[in-house]
């Protein structure tokens, strides 16, 4: 019994003390739960600082003594210093009533040096990276800046460019930061294939696109270069270019740059379906608007039944309609097309439905992404302002103006709710690119006058001046026998209204083979104002002086004129000016109207320019004439497969005296390759004849007061040449006249009656990064005595 009571005992202390046991262990656990759940500190102390203050540490934790915290807080007290990038390693303990931050301060970045690198420029390549001179080092930052600097050297044509990151350690928590660059060689394009097209060939498309095949000229245009966004503006290029030639339903089903390793080279492939080729059918405009009748508007339409189906006709449709209904005081009104396709025809029939849309207003205008440009200037590039009725067709069409300004790399303009809503923010975002232009050039032009030879030209401009939109250019050129100098600058919206406003002034010296030099210094004040889309007229007023001496063979050992020397075979009129009418003042005004809808004016297609001009002197100066010229040229797509472009051109030109004095020689007209090809300049027209040394008749040319001139031209791809390198010839017929002449008094004039002349032939023409240039060998099939001939003209040319 007693040992049963005993062994009972013992039970009941092992279970008491096994429940003290457990319930202490029980109540530990909650309270080590509760302290990692809600701790209290009474200070923080920071560890490992060196350069960061303290107390910058301590309120970036965003804990604070005497508040309970958590593990949540810890983490996202960690982050948070971590997000500084100052340090390299954080950590937070708790010691007691201590918490305890202890930190690796980041290296500080003495210098970004960059090595290897001979295509990019130092200044380039710092621009682009994060790191900087007495910046914080990341290693990881660091790493982004390499790949950074491979993206850079990939976008200039270099793929296989590596850049090797090395860290230089100087001492006392500072570092040099090396990018070890090897460039490696120019990943080229070897090759730019279509598949599915049917209707325009691959030389054609190929036109189209940016991205061309390598070949011996990529070096001086860079369009060789690959780069997946130029990929994706080509597919758009070529849609645009088939929905602007009937093809509606055209798809670009596949487009892709297959990058061959081992020959540093993509082969960059486009698959397409064209689709049926449609033409507009019936055209209507309707309107629901009252007030509003949709007949009275069909003028503003630029689609026209019967013609190819075509998006930038739509366009224009959209934004006439829409400008004239606004100018009808329908501000709110929405013009939206409706196309119905009859596959049976392969018509599509447009109607053009007026609604009264939404009453929307602008509320305000964002613009972001300008570092350099002005708000104003691209502010007033919208027909709108904050206040005004929303519409989303003057939206686009000042997105246009806004590229075609050439300032950015790239414009988007999206709306963002207002603060009421009938109110809209329109959001404009840029990137700018660079507006200033260096340039040096050099040709080589042929025949008889002063700047025949070979010829060098430099320039300096800027678009974009000081951010205000000007343009400002200087420019020096000159050869062996002429020196030009040019200062030119212009505002385009003078006194805040679309007008352009601008100054030239020049000098130019020329030295003649016929023994007399001339120099003429002048300026020109000039305005121009846009009439419509394609019309615009210009204002200018010019002064000159011009001053001609004797040289070379004219001249004595003295200095003084050689009276009847026939070494000297200037005509007598040309003695009479440089002798009696030199210096020479000329003030004059002009009126210029200009017409213009070519599609592309570095390689035209299709469009119409038109160009006429009437310039009177006589407000002072010794010049009292009135002059008329005009010129015009149509291109015309003959051939969409064969890329065939015919040209036909015409000019005429008139001048008059209303003076006591007369014409001058210098007054005249005289010709050139722009008049009629196959004959040298100032080589046809009214003539005087004089004797050389030899004995020999010499036709001194005096010029006429007025000539026609017309011709007829077509362009072709040139067979086997890639399209990349832009050589085309050309077949061409011209005819011209120059005759009538108002000299008097300084013996007889010939051949100045009017009699034409003609000539055919061939041309190169090279689309050049300098520029325009062609070859021209014409043959003379009609001609009159005393016209002098040059079969092979070469020079910078445009048939403007």
């Amino acid at each position: 019994m007693k040992a049963a009571s005993s062994l009972l005992s013992a039970a009941s202390a092992a279970a008491l003390s096994v429940g003290f046991i457990v319930s202490g262990a029980g109540a530990l656990q909650l309270a080590s739960t509760t302290v990692a759940q809600a701790a209290v500190v009474s200070s923080i102390e920071v560890r490992g600082n060196r350069r960061v203050d303290a107390e910058t540490i301590r309120n970036n934790t965003g804990i604070r003594p005497g508040q309970n915290f958590s593990n949540a807080d810890v983490d996202e007290a960690v982050k948070r210093l971590f997000s500084m990038g100052m340090f390299s390693d954080v950590r937070i303990n708790q010691s007691g009533s201590t918490l305890i931050v202890s930190v690796d301060e980041n290296a500080i970045v003495n210098q970004v040096l960059f090595q290897g690198n001979r295509r990019l420029k130092d200044a380039d390549l710092g621009r682009q990276i994060q790191l900087r001179p007495r910046g914080a080092y990341s290693s990881a930052m660091m790493e982004a800046d390499a790949e950074t600097i491979r993206q850079a050297y990939g976008r200039t044509g270099r793929e296989d460019a590596t850049v090797s990151p090395e860290v230089v350690d100087l001492g006392q928590g500072r570092v040099n930061v090396v990018f070890n660059i090897q460039e490696g060689d120019r990943t080229k394009i070897a090759s730019v294939s279509f598949e599915g097209n049917n209707t325009f060939s691959d030389g054609r498309l190929r036109e189209v696109i940016s991205l061309k095949q390598s070949n011996v000229m990529s070096w001086l245009t860079r369009n060789d270069i690959y780069d997946e966004d130029r990929l994706r503006a080509d597919e758009e290029a070529l849609r645009r270019f088939y929905y602007n030639r009937g093809f509606a339903d055209f798809r670009v089903i596949s487009a892709f740059g297959e990058f061959d390793e081992a020959a540093n080279s993509y082969r960059v492939s486009f698959t397409v379906d064209e689709g049926q080729r449609y033409r507009f059918g019936s055209i209507e405009v309707e309107s629901t608007v009252d007030g509003l009748d949709g007949q009275a508007l069909r003028n503003q339409l630029e689609s026209r039944s019967g013609d190819y189906y075509s998006a930038k006709a739509v366009e224009d449709s959209l934004v006439g309609l829409s400008e004239r209904v606004a100018d009808l005081g329908y501000a709110f009104a929405q013009v939206t097309p409706r196309g119905d396709r009859n596959f049976e025809n392969q018509t599509i029939s447009v109607v053009y439905t007026i609604d009264q849309g939404p009453r929307a207003y602008i509320e305000r205008i964002e613009i972001r992404g300008n570092q350099r440009t002005r708000d104003y200037v691209i502010r007033r590039e919208f027909d709108f302002s904050e206040g005004d009725a929303f519409n989303q067709v003057l939206i686009q069409r000042a997105k246009r103006r806004l590229e075609r300004l050439d300032f950015f790399e790239t414009v988007n303009i999206a709306t963002a709710p207002g603060s009421e809503p009938d109110r809209v923010i329109l959001v404009v975002d840029v990137i700018e690119k660079s507006t200033g232009e260096l340039s040096v050039g050099g040709g080589y032009t042929t025949g008889n006058s002063a700047t025949s030879g070979f010829s060098v030209e430099g320039s300096i401009a800027e678009r974009n001046f000081l951010g205000r939109g000007q343009s400002i250019r200087l420019s020096m050129a000159g050869g062996r026998n002429s020196r030009d100098y040019t200062v030119s600058f212009t505002e385009p919206y003078f006194l805040g209204r679309r007008i352009s406003a601008g100054f030239d002034i020049y000098r130019q010296t020329r030295e003649y083979n016929q023994g007399y030099d001339s120099e003429l210094t002048g300026g020109t004040v000039r305005f121009g104002l846009p009439i419509t889309q394609a019309l615009s007229t210009q204002f200018a007023y010019n002064l000159t002086q011009e001053k001609y001496v004797y040289s070379g063979v004219c001249l004595d050992d003295n200095g003084n004129p050689i009276p009847n020397d026939p070494r000297c075979t200037l005509s007598d009129y040309l003695k009479d000016a440089i002798e009696n009418q030199s210096p020479w003042t000329k003030s004059s005004v002009s009126g210029t109207l200009l017409f213009n809808t070519i599609d592309d004016m570095r390689n035209p297609r299709e469009g119409l320019y038109l160009n006429g001009t009437v310039e009177v002197a006589g407000l002072g100066g010794d010049a009292q004439w009135t002059k008329l010229t005009a010129r015009g040229s149509y291109y015309h797509l003959l051939s969409e497969e064969l890329d065939l472009v015919g040209l036909l051109s015409a000019g005429a030109g008139h001048i008059a005296s209303y003076g006591n004095d007369g014409l001058r020689v210098f007054d005249h007209f005289q010709n050139n390759d722009r008049m009629i090809r196959g004959f040298k300049s100032n080589g046809i027209g009214p003539y005087q004849t004089t004797l050389d040394s030899n004995g020999n008749t010499v036709y001194n040319h005096l010029g006429g007061t007025t000539y026609f001139n017309a011709s007829a031209e077509v362009q072709f791809p040139m067979p086997f040449i890639p399209t990349g390198i832009g050589l085309r010839a050309a077949a061409f017929a011209d005819a011209a006249t120059l005759y009538g002449n108002k000299l008097t008094g300084q013996g007889a004039v010939l051949g100045s009656e009017m009699e034409w002349r003609a000539s055919v032939g061939a041309s190169l023409i090279w689309a050049s990064p300098f520029g325009p240039l062609r070859v021209d060998y014409a043959v003379p099939v009609m001609k009159e005595e005393g016209d002098q001939i040059q079969n092979f003209s070469f020079g910078i040319s445009t048939r403007f």
